[in-house]
């Protein structure tokens, strides 16, 4: 008692419960006896299709079994260039002396190298398929009785069907003809009438209460019944007779003399028409009972040749119906089952990894500016032409560069224009400058530039620009500058009044033309403008948006970081502080046309496509790309430039130079520092001049011995650069006085020198950049570039006279823009030191190991840059490594160190583009040495060993399938390059190999099964890298060795594992089995044993068994896993089904295997799958479908009682008796019937239920498996995969299973055909609709699109509502069988295929419905070919007893599930077919014996006859009558009494049960058999009795 106080109060802490739930989901888990699945060793693949090699080749299906010829494959693609021709220069190669540089210049000059899988579009699951048409391009719609509306009128639906509709209609008067009274016009009541034809041309007189026709029938009078109509004026006024022919008369009036003689007339008409057709069939059947004594005479004539001498169309098309015309029906126009399956219908590609693309230049977002005029107020009539019109008075330049006013930076490169017109040009022409190549006239000789004129490109205009990161911040700014004359304030001076325009312009103009010819080179800042790009961060262009005023350029604002400051000032409402020039700057930015060509690369190399001419000619601004990594992309093209820009120089304190204040500086580069050296023609010119000049000037500020500088100065590098090559800056004063009078030594006056600088371009091998302060020489000594530093110019012995002494006065900037050259100093020194190798330079021991690891020091966007030169140089000396481990496992952490870094910066499509397109297994220079892929196996093996490194390891396995991707490709180009290919397997790869594999997979397996919790993400990883990589070992290797592998690696996979193992197992598993070639790897095919084992062992092919699973080992292994899972938790079971169903639907839908064999052969293999269903029944049945399937008496209960048999007996259905569980039906649960109307009591199921629950429960108990109940998703999803299966399975194969099991195990194989029908069934538009509108509540798990892990709560909402079910069931039983149906329907969850993602509009909910309905009725036609095939082929057993056997009643109960579960109007022609055709084959089981089969069969369809339906009433009248019909042939032609009874019983149950509804509708169907009997010759003689169950009815 103490006890139990201390549990209560332990119960109330707060915080417990959960602890206390979990603790007991231990103890229950723990007890569940999961047995492991067993090992089994995997075939000798090669060594079996050695020796069945003439077996394989001579099968007529072998395309099934072979691996295709020809599978794997090596192309070269050629690198798609978008320039004309390569970037690279034609001798690159040739000039280039560094490695680095020579392996740049190869990977952008060589061609992809690809290994192609032949089926690779096969390998993955079956969203990859190449055939998309997974769902039909026009669903068929099904017309099922459920979704017609039950408002509308019984009986308008019948009258809509007529043969000719309503013939009159009209008020009459009708007599209430009663026995005990006479007939007086007291008892006339005044109903509406309608006189109607039927289909089958028979008349019909309906009666209602008003015009309406929505409520129930008064009254009907059959034509054909009558003989005769006369007038009975002393009955009633416009009174007339209607008689019969059974002496029977109809009293009716009419209103009006003229309304009587309309009805008169119409009813003769009708009455003498029947009469004469009853005439001439009278005449017709005398003769035929004369031909058919004459014809029968001496023989017996069966039921189906009676119907064909039939008169009726009907009757005689359903006597030359058999079993196979029938299967032809159901086979026209089928669907594939898995077609309306959830994931067939979302086809979610979210999961799919897109294509590997190859390495391509980087797209940023790019616009284009076309420069098209700048004017100022000061314009004159240069030209002697009137066509040139008003121009500026004197020459301006625009620079155009790209702004980033949120990051600080400018982002392009200068785009220089020259927008003057050719005679302001020409004021240049005069200032001939012969000491420079750099002068701005004419070129002498007209070169071409890659096949173009060089004159086309010097006065380019438009210029495209590419922004990567674009925002609205970003501002383009156009400097102006003009011809160096004086101080800006002079300069802009005149352009600023307003007086006298015309004599200002014609005075500045002569100004300008002396100007021009004198000091025509030199240049000066003027004004500037800007504009904003970007309406957005999305890149839309802020097309519409103008350059601001041209402001006055501030003499002491020049640099870059004074034009951002000067770019945020403009921004403020305060910017009018700024200067305004009046101009007009017309320069567009728009969207780069779709047709845009003759566009130049930033290196001048014309784009695709480039036209001929040379108009509108555009170029390339490069963008200045932030050193971020998530900005760098792999190089791709060559491109080598260096920007030079001169900041500033502070001369205010020298005191060499007498002169220097209008300063000049002259940039040369050049590649000696001799006296006679010259400079290099490589420097990018300015518009109007050579496109590459030697020299270059800035920017000249008057007056100023402290100048700023902003230009930009681009330079084309050599390819190799070496020691002497360097930048040199030559200062000049510049004369700005204007000199009247020329002399002849006008030149010699306009420059003087006042100073040299100098820097060396290589600095410790590398180009040294960032910003650099210099020391200025007056003179330039030889071999000056010797004093490059402090100490060596103490030490020189050469007479430099430095400026200030030697003090840094010149600041200067250098960009290297290149693809070939780094700056990284750790990335240069390991190429060095491989090039040092590679000369022959002897190695030094640890030396190598070094470098590797000072590369993990490398700057990040470098290594994203030069991704594929340095990843193929680390594989280079991977392969090339000698007996030095160390090495190896270095490089190969490296590797690991980039790829992990690309990950990390979210940037792997490079890795996979690398794999992919670039990597290639170069062979090692030595034969001893090792195969790539044979080193990094050892390399990763050993990392993975090592106990220290945990960062590593985790790291190697996270991001392992770089490394088995590199494996794969490596082995391929292997085998292919070295024609190893076409060795067998066992031959391909050396033994050491295959070891080394195994120890890497061993080295694996502890990290995932071990260390899964501690790493989740890494063992995830490495476990789907690994089935990928060993999925395609079976394509290169001997595939036994690597089904031992796989089955190594399950091994080490236990049933107790938690359930993140189990999904690695699973996920693993799948992989491996999406194998383009997973067929042929299972090897479909019989594997014939000796005599005696053959005897032994019946249940090879059929049953999990040992055998099975070494023959057919990957769907061997998948269904023994699946079949432990179906034992474990929800989440478990839904990840092992959903794996086995996504399988099953990449075979069905495989283009490969499309012919019915073939999809025979590969469903066979699936066969197993039967014995795990059947094992777990119970469960696949669930609780609804169990109770809703009754007996049908109370004898033939003890029939059915089905023990399922216990998995330790054999592979089939066996299980323990348990008392606690009742007496057990097919169903599982004790049912008592109550009485003979169907009805129920689930009392003793209830309990049972309860009690199996308490076993689930209770930790005493050993199996899990009988009441651990799976849901409606699981169930649903695993007949699906049963139904493909039985659909494509060969009959013959079908056969052998069924013959191998016992009567009882047949009868639960029938079990689940019911149980199928039960839980496909359609539930309705309005069940749909309400499944779609309801809100999820609280955790409530959305089948088919919701993750697992909220299914427990769903069960708990599921079996509350099954317990408010039970709960219901207690109330008095409904008499009618359909009751127990109609009220599961209300805890059907939702529908299979509703996706509730895709909305809840009308149309959505339509097309549920639709899915819906043609998954019930593919369901239904299936069970219906298989059900037909069964009861073919065990007719015998069916007749024992006269067919009164548990065998036989469990067949006819699943015919009646088809009546019962309100199948398509497609489906139930077929149902109806196949009941023929059963009452044909089986008449004894209905007519002889117990009534029980015979009394069902007419309650169901009678239901039938009163349905919404026209057509389903026309089969199910022509049944009752084809009932009647083999009835009565069965008793040979005396009587149908049986049949009789039992319809008359129904008719009495029906009205009992409420169910007979649609009275009119039941008279339709009357009239149809009564319309069967007058057409059916054989039975004219019999037709009073017919006649007779009618009016009875």
């Amino acid at each position: 008692m103490s006890e139990v106080r201390k549990f209560t109060k332990r119960l109330s802490k707060p915080g417990t419960a959960a602890e206390l739930r979990q603790s007991v989901s231990e103890a229950v888990r723990s007890s569940f006896v999961l047995e492991k699945t067993k090992v089994v060793e995997p075939l000798d693949y090669e060594n079996v299709i050695l020796q069945r090699r003439v077996q394989i080749y001579s099968d007529p299906l072998r395309d099934l079994l072979i691996f295709p010829i020809e599978d794997v494959s090596i192309s070269i693609i050629g690198r798609q260039r978008r320039t004309v021709q390569s970037t690279v220069p034609e001798d690159a190669l040739k000039k280039a002396q560094s490695l680095f540089v020579k392996e740049c210049i190869k990977t952008y000059s060589s061609d992809w190298y690809v290994v192609n899988y032949k089926y690779e579009e096969y390998s993955g699951d079956f969203r990859m398929l190449p055939c998309k048409s997974f769902r039909p391009d026009k669903i068929p719609s099904h017309v099922f009785e459920i979704d017609e509306d039950f408002e509308k009128d019984e009986d308008s639906s019948s009258l809509c069907s007529q043969k000719g509709g309503v013939i009159k209609q009209g008020w009459l008067h009708k007599a209430n003809i009663n026995s005990t009274i006479t007939v007086t016009m007291k008892v006339f009541k005044r109903r509406y009438f309608y006189l109607s034809q039927l289909t089958d041309g028979s008349y019909i007189l309906n009666s209602y209460k008003d015009e309406k026709i929505s409520k129930e029938s008064k009254g009907c009078i059959f034509l054909d019944a009558c003989n005769d109509v006369v007038q009975c004026p002393k009955m009633r006024r416009y009174a007339f007779e209607l008689k019969t022919i059974d002496k029977y008369s109809h009293y009716l009036a009419a209103e009006t003399e003229q309304e009587m003689e309309e009805w008169l007339v119409t009813l003769r008409k009708i009455i003498q028409s029947n009469t004469e057709s009853l005439v001439q069939e009278k005449k017709d059947a005398v003769e035929s009972v004369q031909d058919d004594e004459s014809s029968t005479q001496g023989k017996s004539e069966n039921i189906l040749e009676s119907l064909e001498r039939s008169m009726h169309p009907e009757l005689m098309k359903y006597g030359r119906e058999t079993d196979q015309l029938n299967k032809l029906s159901r086979n026209d126009g089928r669907q594939n089952i898995f077609s309306f399956d959830p994931e067939v219908q979302r086809l979610d590609f979210s999961g799919i990894e897109p294509d590997v693309k190859p390495f391509e230049e980087k797209c940023s977002r790019r616009f284009v500016v076309c420069c098209q005029d700048f004017s100022l107020n000061l314009l004159a009539q240069l030209s002697d032409t009137a066509e040139e019109g008003p121009t500026n008075v004197e020459p301006f330049f625009l620079s155009l560069a790209l702004f980033d006013l949120k990051n600080n930076c400018k982002i392009s490169a200068d785009f220089h224009v020259d927008l003057n017109p050719p005679s302001v040009r020409d004021m240049l022409l005069d200032n001939s400058e012969p000491r420079t190549e750099g002068t701005q006239g004419h070129c002498p000789v007209q070169s071409l530039v890659h096949g173009i004129p060089e004159s086309c490109l010097r006065y380019i205009k438009w210029g495209v620009f590419s922004v990567t990161n674009p925002h609205t911040e970003i501002f383009l700014v156009a400097r102006v500058e003009k011809v160096l004359q004086g101080s800006i304030a002079h300069c802009v001076e005149p352009y600023m009044k307003n007086s006298d325009p015309g004599k200002t312009a014609q005075k500045v103009h002569k100004v300008a033309k002396q100007v021009c010819s004198r000091l025509g080179q030199y240049r000066m800042p003027f004004g500037w403008a800007a504009r904003p790009v970007f309406k957005d961060s999305q890149g839309t262009l802020d097309a519409n948006g103008k350059f601001s005023p041209l402001y006055k350029q501030d003499s002491g604002k020049l640099s870059n970081e004074d034009m951002l400051k000067l770019l945020a000032e403009y921004k403020k409402p305060e910017k009018t502080k700024l200067q305004v020039i009046p101009a007009q700057l017309n320069i567009v930015i728009k969207d780069i046309p779709l047709d845009f060509t003759n566009c130049f690369t930033a290196s001048f190399i014309p784009i695709k496509p480039f036209g001929k001419g040379c108009e509108d000619i555009a170029v390339e601004v490069e963008e200045l790309v932030p050193e971020v990594a998530k900005y760098c992309y792999p190089f791709t093209v060559y491109k080598n430039h260096l920007y030079v820009y001169p900041l500033h120089l502070k001369y205010e304190n020298q005191k060499v130079f007498a002169k220097a204040r209008n300063i000049a500086v002259c940039l040369e580069f050049r590649d000696s520092d001799e006296v006679d050296a010259k400079p290099l023609k490589c420097i990018y010119g300015k518009p109007g001049g050579p496109l590459l000049t030697t020299n270059a000037y800035a920017a000249v500020l008057h007056h100023n011995q402290s100048p700023e500088f902003y230009d930009e100065i681009k330079i084309e590098l050599p390819i190799h650069l070496h020691q002497k090559h360097h930048l040199l800056f030559t200062f000049y004063h510049v004369s700005c006085e204007i000199s009247t009078k020329a002399t002849s030594k006008k030149q010699d006056t306009v420059e003087t020198q006042v100073g040299y600088a100098w820097v060396p371009l290589l600095k410790d091998g590398r180009i040294a950049t960032l910003e650099r302060h210099l020391p200025v020489s007056s003179n330039l000594p030889p071999g000056y570039l010797g004093l490059g530093d402090t100490e060596s110019r103490k030490q020189s012995s050469m007479d430099a006279k430095w400026v200030d002494g030697a003090k840094p006065l010149f600041k200067i900037r250098i960009h290297l823009d290149s693809t070939i050259y780094t700056q990284d100093m750790h990335l240069h020194k390991f190429f060095h030191y491989c090039q040092l190798v590679q000369a022959g330079a002897k190695e030094v021991p640890g030396e190598l190991v070094k470098y590797l690891k000072c590369l993990h020091a490398m700057e990040i966007q470098v290594m994203i840059q030069f991704l594929p030169v340095i990843l193929m140089q680390l594989f280079r000396v991977l392969t090339n490594v000698t007996q030095e481990d160390e090495v190896a496992v270095n490089c190969t952490m490296v590797l690991l160190h980039i790829v992990s870094t690309c990950h990390e910066e979210g940037l792997d499509h490079y890795l996979r583009s690398f794999i992919k397109y670039v990597f290639r297994a170069e062979k090692p220079s030595a034969k001893q040495v090792k195969m790539t892929h044979e080193i990094l196996v050892l390399s990763m093996a050993t990392i993975l060993k090592q106990s220290a490194d945990f960062l590593a390891i985790n790291k190697l396995l996270k991001y392992s399938w770089f490394f088995f991707e590199a494996l794969a490709k490596s082995m391929a180009m292997y085998l292919l390059e070295e024609n190893k290919i076409k060795l067998p397997r066992g031959q391909r790869f050396p033994e050491s190999y295959q070891h080394a594999l195994h120890s890497l997979l061993l080295a694996i397996i502890p990290h995932v099964t071990i260390r899964y919790n501690e790493i989740p993400e890494e063992s995830r990883n490495v476990n789907f890298s690994l089935a990928n990589f060993l999925k395609r070992c079976l394509t290169f290797m001997d595939r036994g060795f690597v089904f031992n592998l796989i089955n190594d690696y399950i091994s080490g996979f236990s049933p107790k594992d938690p359930k993140l193992l189990v999904e690695y197992k699973f996920e693993f598993l799948q992989t491996v089995c999406n194998h383009e070639h997973y067929i042929p790897l299972n090897l479909p095919m019989t594997f014939s044993k000796p005599k005696l084992q053959r005897v032994q062992d019946i249940n090879l092919e059929y049953s999990l068994t040992d055998e099975y699973c070494r023959h057919h080992f990957l769907v061997g292994m998948l269904l023994r896993e699946a079949s432990v899972a179906l034992q474990d938790n929800y989440d478990i079971r839904y990840t092992a089904i959903s794996v086995l169903k996504n399988l099953l639907i990449k075979h069905a839908f495989d283009n490969r295997y499309q012919h019915k064999n073939q999809q025979a052969k590969i469903a066979q293999l699936y066969l197993p799958l039967f014995g795990v269903l059947l094992e777990n029944l119970q469960r696949v049945a669930g609780h609804e479908a169990l109770t809703s399937c009754p007996v049908s008496s109370p004898a033939s209960r003890d029939e059915f009682i089905c023990s399922f048999p216990s998995p330790s007996s054999r592979s089939s259905l066996i299980a323990d008796k348990d008392p606690a569980c009742g007496a057990a039906l097919p169903n599982g649960h004790a049912i008592k019937r109550e009485d003979s109307k169907g009805s129920l009591n689930l009392e003793g199921a209830t309990s049972s239920l309860d009690q199996c629950e308490n076993i689930r429960r209770s930790s005493m108990r050993s199996s899990v498996s009988h009441c651990s109940r799976l849901d409606q998703f699981e169930i649903r999803t695993l007949l699906m995969c049963y139904l493909y299966i039985v659909k494509m399975i060969s009959e013959d194969t079908l056969l052998a299973y069924w013959n191998k099991f016992s009567p009882q195990e047949l009868i639960n194989v029938l079990v689940l055909l019911e149980v199928c029908l039960f839980h496909f069934r359609y539930v309705g538009k309005r069940n749909i609709a309400s499944s779609c509108m309801r809100a999820p509540g609280p955790g409530e798990r959305r089948l088919a699109v919701s993750p697992p892990a909220s299914c427990r709560v769903h069960d708990a909402w599921l079996s509350k509502h099954t317990a408010a079910d039970r709960k219901s069931q207690t109330m008095p039983a409904l008499r009618s069988r359909a009751g127990v149906r109609l009220q599961h329907l209300g805890s059907l969850e939702t529908s299979f295929t509703l996706n509730h993602n895709a909305g809840t509009s009308e149309a959505d909910i339509v097309h549920q419905a639709l899915l819906e309905g043609n998954i019930a009725t593919e369901v239904c036609l299936t069970v219906l070919d298989t059900i037909s095939f069964f009861t073919q082929s065990f007719k015998t057993q069916l007749l024992s007893n006269d067919g009164h056997n548990p065998l036989m009643k469990k067949v006819f109960d699943i015919h009646l599930a088809f009546l019962k579960s309100g199948q398509s109007e497609a489906a139930l022609k077929h149902v109806f077919a196949s009941l023929r055709a059963f009452i044909s084959k089986f008449p004894s089981a209905f007519f002889k014996g117990r009534v029980n089969m015979c009394a069902a069969l007419c309650y169901e369809i009678l239901k039938c006859c009163t349905s919404k339906v026209s057509s389903t009433r026309n089969e199910a009248s022509a049944l009752l009558y084809l009932l009647m019909r083999n009835n009565f042939e069965f008793t040979k032609r005396r009587t149908f009494l049986r049949t009789h009874l039992q319809i008359i019983i129904a008719v009495s149950q029906l009205i009992a049960d409420v169910a007979l509804s649609g009275g009119t509708r039941f008279q339709d169907s009357l009239l149809i058999i009564n319309n069967f009997a007058n057409s059916d010759r054989p039975m004219k003689q019999d037709h009073h009795l017919l006649r007779q169950v009618m009016l009875q009815m």
